[in-house]
C-alpha cells in the first residue's frame, strides 16, 4: 500500500527543532509551529528580535526541487516582490539532511517575512485585491526568463494536469451533485481550454498564492496592500497565466461579489504584467479548474486524515463558489476581464458597430411611421428625471396614458426610451445582482399603442421564440440571428410583443428585411409594461438561448454596452431628437473645481453623485439606493409627495412677498405658534436657520440694548458673519480667528467628556454660566442673551444634563438677558418625547429659531418670540425679507406640519429611535471602540474612542466607519470637536427595518480590522 501524506510528513518536536536550529544555524529561540500542507514548519524568534522559519520537508522531497525554490528566491531578491531570503547553515549549506524516527528529511531555514495572512484580513476591499494582482504580476515579470531544472516536475496541482487530477478523484466526492458540478467545469476545460494551453506562455510560477501564503500590511491604515509572498513549495514551470488564476481563485472565496474580486485581481496583474488576449480567455476556466482540483484533493486527503482541518479549510467556500460559477458564461467572464484590463470587452464589437454605421441607411423601418423621418418624443426615464414620463418609484408599471399625452403634445406617433439609460423602474427580483440592482437599459424602447406592427430592419433567421410571462419581464419575445457577411454574426431582440404573434414563427424560419415580426402587446401580456417594443442588438448569445438581459448592472456597464451596441446605429433616429448627454461625476467634479470655491467640501472618500431622493433613501445617478441616516433636513422624507404637491400647487398660482395679504402666511404663523408654549406667539419668517439666528440677535439687541452673547463651547449657529461669531465650532476651528469681543464662551455641558460628570453636573455647568455672567458684569458687558441648541449637534450630539438649561436660563434672566433656543436641528418632533428639544429640559425660551427640517429641504426658516420682544423690535425700522414668508414657503411649512401630525412622526421617532439606540448600545459589549451611545429619538450620536478609560478620541476610526458604511450604502457622518462622533439624524420616514439594518451593518464594520484594532492602540 503506497505511503500517504500522513506517513511521509515530518514529526519533530519543538525541542528537537530548537536544538537543530541552534546546532546547525546558530539560532536560539523558542520554535512556534506554523500550519502546513506537506511539510513541517516552525517560526523562531531570536533574542535580537530577528525571525526565521525552519522548514522540514516531507520524506521523499527532491533536493533539486528545494534548490529550485532557493534559486527562485535569490533571483527575486532585487524584485519588487517581498519574499523570504535563504539562510545558509553554519557550514554554508542551503539544505541539510535530518534523520527522523521513520524517514530522512531535508531541512532549511528562511527569513521570516512579517505581515498578516490575507485570510485574516477583513475586509478584503477592491484596492487590496488589485494590489494582490499587481504583486503577482510583478512576480511573473521578475520570473520571466528564469528557469531551473527542479521546477520541471510532475505536479498534480499543475493546471495542465487538472483533468487527470480531477478524474482520478471524482469517485471520492461525497454526493452526485458535487460530481456533476465538477464534471460541468471539467468537460468545458477539456473541450475548450486544454487544447489551447500549449500555445500560451509558460514560465516558472509560485503556484500557490492562497490567502495564507499572501501577506498584507498591518491594519494601521484604512487602505492596506500586499506585503509579501511566502511558501514556494508549489513552484512549477507551467502556463504563466495560472499564476493570476490561482491567486484569484483563493481571493474569490467567501467574497460577496466574487466576479468583482476576479476583475480586480486580474486588472492589477495585467497592469504589472500584461496578459495576452488568449491568456485572458482562459483565466476564468483556470480558476474553475484550480477550485475543482482543490475540492477533489480535499476529498482525498480528508479520507486519509479525517482529523486534519487544515487540509479542508477551503472546501466549503470552494464548493459554494463553484456552485455560483457554474451559472456564469465563460465567454462573458472573459469579456468582463478584458474590460477590467482596459481592452474592448467584446472583440467583435468594433466591426459590428462599423457595419451598422455603414449599412443603417439600407435598413427597413422597424415601426411605422418611420422614426428616421417622422417626429418622435424621446422620454427621460433616468434616475434623476424631472419629466412627467418618469415612472413612480413605487408603481413603475403602466404610464400609457401619460406617455401617449406627451407624444400627442410633441406631434409624435412614436415615443423613444433611450439606450444606456440608468433607470429605477426595474424593481422585480430578477434584476438583483450580487450587490447591486441592474439599472442600465441596454436596448432602445419604441412606444406605440398595443397592436402596432413591428418589422425586421434586416433579414435574419429566427433564433428564439419565447413567452417570458413573469412580472417585469419581456413577455412574448423573438430573437433573430443575422450573418450579413462572413465572420460577422449578431442578433436582434424584439421584446414585449403580443402573445397572438408567437405561433406564426418557428426557430430556423427565415424573415426577410421589412417582414413583420409581430405586434406590440398589451400590459397584461407583455410583463406589465406600457405597450412598447424593447429592441436590442447582441454580439454574442453565449451559446445559449433564454431571456437575454435587457438591463445591466452599473459596475459592468461597459461590458454590456460592448456586447449590446446602441440599436440606434441601425434604426437611425436623428441625433437631434435626443437631449444632450448629462454630465458624469468626473465632469461635475471638474466644473466644481473650476467654478466653485475650494472651501465647499464633499462627503466621503468616494463622493456620491446623488440625483434623486425618496423618503429615507437617496439614489445616485446609476440608481443605487442609499439608506439616508444623516440628512435631517428632509425631515418628513425626501421628496415627500404631500410637501412636493403643496409647493407645486402654490407655485403654479402665486409666489410673492409679505406686503400683500395672503392666507398661507396667516394660517402658517397660527399653526406654528400653536406648537409652542405661551408666551411664544409672534413669528418672523426667513430663508434659513442662519438667517433665523441672525434675526434673533437683532431682536435681543433691540429689547435689551446690549450686544454681548453667551454661547456654549463647540456650538454652531450658522454661516452668516454674525452667527459664525457665535460659533466656537467655527471660530476656534481651522481657519478661525477666535471669539469676537462680544462673544463669551461657557464650557460645553458634556456628561461624557466634560469636566463635570455625575448627578450634580447640571448644577456645576450652570455655575460656570453664572461665573461667566459675573465676569461680563465686572467688565460692564452684561449679556444680551444666551443662545444654545437644545441638544448640541456639531458639539457631538450631546444631551445636556437634566436641569442645566433651567438653571442656566435662570442665571441669564437674573442678569437681564434673554434666552434663545436654537431648534434648527433639534425641533419638529425629532426627539420623540416632545415636539421641541427645549421641552425635554423643562424650560420656555424667549426666542426659538428654526430652519432645516421646517421646510423639508425648502429654504425656509423662522423666529418665534414673545409679544414683548416683538414690540421692542418695532422701533420704526421696517423688517422686510423678500422671500421670507412667501406663499410657497408657507404652503410647504403647512404641509410639513400636516405630515408630522397625520403620519404620527413624533411617536415614530420615539419608537424607531428607541429601538435604534438600544441596538447601538448593545454593540458596546462587542466593540470597545464605542465609548458612548447617546441622544433622544432620532437624534443620536455614537462616540468612538481609542481607550474607554482615557476616552481618547478616535477621529480616524469614525471617518473610516462613515466611509465603510457608505460602501454598504448607508449614509452616516461624523461630528464633534474631535470629529469622532458618528451622527445619526435620518428623515423621520426611517422604519424599524432600517434601524436593524443600520445596527447590523455597523456591527460588521466595527469588526473590521482597522476599526477593531483601535481599542487595542494599534491605529496610528
Amino acid at each position: 500500500m503506497p505511503a500517504t501524506l500522513t506517513d511521509l510528513r515530518p514529526r519533530f518536536s519543538e525541542a528537537e527543532a530548537a536544538a537543530f536550529a541552534c546546532d546547525h544555524y546558530g539560532l536560539t529561540g523558542t520554535p512556534q509551529p506554523l500550519p502546513s500542507d506537506r511539510d513541517q514548519n516552525f517560526r523562531l524568534v531570536t533574542a535580537t528580535g530577528d525571525a526565521f522559519v525552519l522548514k522540514i520537508a516531507s520524506a521523499g522531497e527532491q533536493r533539486g526541487f528545494l534548490e529550485a525554490q532557493h534559486a527562485a528566491l535569490r533571483h527575486l531578491a532585487t524584485a519588487e516582490v517581498p519574499v523570504p531570503r535563504v539562510v545558509p547553515s553554519i557550514g554554508g549549506e542551503d539544505v541539510l539532511t535530518w534523520e527522523g524516527q521513520q524517514h530522512t528529511h531535508l531541512a532549511r531555514v528562511l527569513t521570516y517575512l512579517p505581515g498578516v495572512p490575507l485570510g485574516d484580513v477583513h475586509p478584503q476591499r477592491p484596492p487590496l485585491m488589485r494590489s494582490l494582482g499587481q504583486t503577482l504580476g510583478r512576480l511573473s515579470a521578475a520570473l520571466d526568463g528564469f528557469d531551473h531544472p527542479g521546477a520541471h516536475w510532475d505536479f498534480a496541482w499543475d493546471v495542465r494536469h487538472a483533468p487527470d487530477a480531477i478524474r482520478a478523484r471524482l469517485d471520492l466526492l461525497a454526493t452526485a451533485a458535487q460530481r456533476d458540478r465538477v464534471l460541468h467545469f471539467l468537460v468545458h476545460f477539456e473541450q475548450h481550454v486544454a487544447p489551447t494551453l500549449a500555445g500560451l506562455r509558460h514560465s516558472v510560477i509560485h503556484g500557490d498564492a492562497n490567502d495564507y501564503n499572501v501577506l498584507v500590511t498591518p491594519p494601521t491604515q484604512p487602505e492596506r496592500r500586499i506585503a509579501g509572498l511566502v511558501d514556494f513549495g508549489d513552484l512549477v514551470h507551467t502556463v504563466t497565466a495560472a499564476e493570476v488564476a490561482i491567486g484569484a481563485a483563493y481571493a474569490m472565496l467567501d467574497q460577496p461579489d466574487p466576479l468583482a474580486t476576479l476583475r480586480a485581481v486580474v486588472a492589477g496583474y495585467h497592469a504589472a504584467f500584461p496578459l495576452t488576449e488568449d491568456e485572458l480567455a482562459v483565466v476564468f476556466p483556470l480558476v474553475c479548474a484550480r477550485l475543482c482540483v482543490s475540492v477533489c484533493m480535499s476529498a482525498e486527503r480528508k479520507q486519509d486524515e479525517p482529523a486534519n482541518d487544515y487540509l479542508t479549510i477551503s472546501a466549503r467556500p470552494a464548493w459554494d463558489l463553484l456552485g455560483l460559477m457554474q451559472y456564469w458564461s465563460p465567454r462573458f467572464v472573459a469579456y468582463a476581464l478584458r474590460e477590467a484590463c482596459g481592452l474592448e470587452p467584446c472583440p467583435a464589437a468594433p466591426r459590428l458597430r462599423q457595419w451598422l454605421a455603414d449599412h443603417a441607411p439600407e435598413a427597413a423601418p422597424i415601426v411605422h411611421p418611420d422614426p428616421r423621418t417622422n417626429p418622435v418624443k424621446v422620454f427621460d426615464f433616468s434616475v434623476g428625471s424631472t419629466e412627467r414620463s418618469h415612472l413612480d418609484l413605487t408603481t413603475p408599471m403602466r404610464a400609457a396614458d401619460a406617455l401617449a399625452a406627451q407624444m400627442a403634445d410633441a406631434g409624435a406617433e412614436v415615443g423613444v426610451g433611450r439606450y444606456d439609460e440608468p433607470r429605477l423602474v426595474y424593481s422585480g427580483p430578477q434584476f438583483q445582482e450580487a450587490l447591486e440592482r441592474r439599472t442600465r437599459h441596454i436596448g432602445l424602447d419604441l412606444f406605440q399603442p398595443a397592436g402596432s406592427p413591428v418589422f425586421a430592419p434586416l433579414a435574419g433567421t429566427v433564433a428564439e421564440v419565447h413567452d417570458y410571462d413573469e412580472p417585469f419581464d419581456y413577455g412574448p419575445t423573438v430573437v433573430l440571428e443575422h450573418t450579413p457577411e462572413p465572420g460577422l454574426t449578431f442578433y436582434s431582440l424584439y421584446g414585449h410583443l403580443s402573445r397572438a404573434d408567437l405561433p406564426a414563427l418557428t426557430v430556423g424560419q427565415r424573415l426577410e428585411k421589412g417582414a413583420q415580426v409581430g405586434t406590440l402587446g398589451a400590459p397584461e401580456e407583455n410583463g406589465g409594461w406600457s405597450p412598447h417594443l424593447h429592441f436590442q442588438l447582441m454580439t454574442d448569445l453565449f451559446g445559449e438561448t433564454g431571456n437575454f438581459p435587457g438591463v445591466a448592472p452599473p459596475s459592468l456597464r461597459r461590458v454590456w454596452t460592448s456586447l449590446c451596441p446602441d440599436p440606434n446605429l441601425l434604426l437611425g433616429i436623428p441625433e437631434a431628437a435626443f437631449p444632450p448627454p448629462v454630465l458624469d461625476a468626473d465632469a461635475i467634479w471638474d466644473l466644481r473645481k473650476k467654478h466653485l470655491g475650494p472651501s465647499l467640501s464633499l462627503s466621503y472618500r468616494e463622493p456620491l453623485h446623488i440625483v434623486r431622493g425618496y423618503m429615507q433613501h437617496l439614489y445616485d445617478a446609476e440608481g443605487r439606493a442609499y439608506l439616508d441616516a444623516v440628512n435631517n433636513v428632509p425631515h418628513v422624507g425626501h421628496s415627500h409627495p404631500r410637501v412636493v404637491a403643496a409647493a407645486q400647487q402654490q407655485m403654479a398660482v402665486l409666489n410673492t412677498n409679505t406686503r400683500y395679504l395672503h392666507e398661507n402666511l396667516a394660517r402658517y404663523a397660527e399653526r406654528l405658534a400653536a406648537t409652542l408654549p405661551e408666551p411664544l406667539s409672534v413669528c418672523f419668517f426667513v430663508n434659513s436657520g442662519s438667517e433665523a439666528n441672525d434675526l434673533a440677535l437683532r431682536l435681543v439687541q433691540a429689547c435689551t440694548g446690549r450686544r454681548d452673547l453667551l454661547v456654549l463651547d463647540a456650538a454652531y449657529h450658522g454661516n452668516l458673519t454674525s452667527v459664525v461669531g457665535l460659533s466656537p465650532y467655527k471660530f476656534d476651528g481651522p481657519g478661525g480667528s477666535g471669539a469676537p469681543p462680544t462673544t463669551h464662551v461657557c464650557p460645553r455641558p458634556d456628561p461624557y467628556r466634560g469636566r463635570h460628570r455625575g448627578a450634580d453636573a447640571a448644577a456645576q455647568y450652570a455655575e460656570e454660566v453664572r461665573q461667566q455672567i459675573e465676569q461680563m458684569g465686572a467688565k460692564n458687558r452684561p449679556p444680551a442673551a444666551f443662545i444654545a441648541e437644545s441638544i448640541l449637534s456639531c458639539g457631538g450630539q450631546i444631551v445636556m444634563p437634566d436641569g442645566f438649561l433651567r438653571e442656566a436660563y435662570r442665571q441669564v434672566r437674573a442678569a437681564g438677558g434673554r434666552c434663545i433656543a436654537d431648534e434648527v436641528q433639534v425641533g419638529f418632533g425629532r426627539v420623540g418625547t416632545h415636539f421641541w428639544g427645549f421641552e425635554t429640559q423643562g424650560v420656555v425660551p424667549d426666542i426659538v429659531t428654526m430652519g432645516k427640517p421646517i421646510g423639508n429641504g425648502h429654504p425656509l426658516g423662522a423666529v418665534v418670540t414673545t409679544p414683548e420682544i416683538a414690540a421692542a423690535f418695532a422701533n420704526g425700522m421696517e423688517y422686510f425679507n423678500t422671500y421670507g414668508g412667501n406663499p410657497v414657503s408657507c404652503a410647504v411649512g403647512l404641509a410639513v406640519l400636516d405630515v408630522i401630525e397625520d403620519e404620527g412622526l413624533q411617536a415614530k421617532a420615539l419608537h424607531v429611535g428607541t429601538q435604534l439606540r438600544e441596538g447601538l448600545a448593545a454593540l458596546q459589549d462587542r466593540h470597545p471602540v464605542i465609548g458612548e451611545v447617546r441622544g433622544r429619538g432620532l437624534f443620536l450620536g455614537v462616540e468612538l474612542v481609542r481607550d474607554r478609560v482615557a476616552r481618547t478620541p478616535a477621529p480616524d476610526v469614525a471617518a473610516y466607519v462613515a466611509n465603510r458604511m457608505r460602501d454598504h450604502r448607508i449614509l452616516l457622518s461624523t461630528d464633534g470637536p474631535q470629529h469622532n462622533v458618528l451622527k445619526i439624524k435620518p428623515p423621520l420616514a426611517f422604519i424599524n427595518a432600517d434601524a436593524d439594518r443600520l445596527v447590523a451593518t455597523l456591527d460588521a464594520v466595527l469588526a473590521e480590522d482597522f476599526a477593531r484594532v483601535a481599542s487595542e492602540g494599534m491605529v496610528a
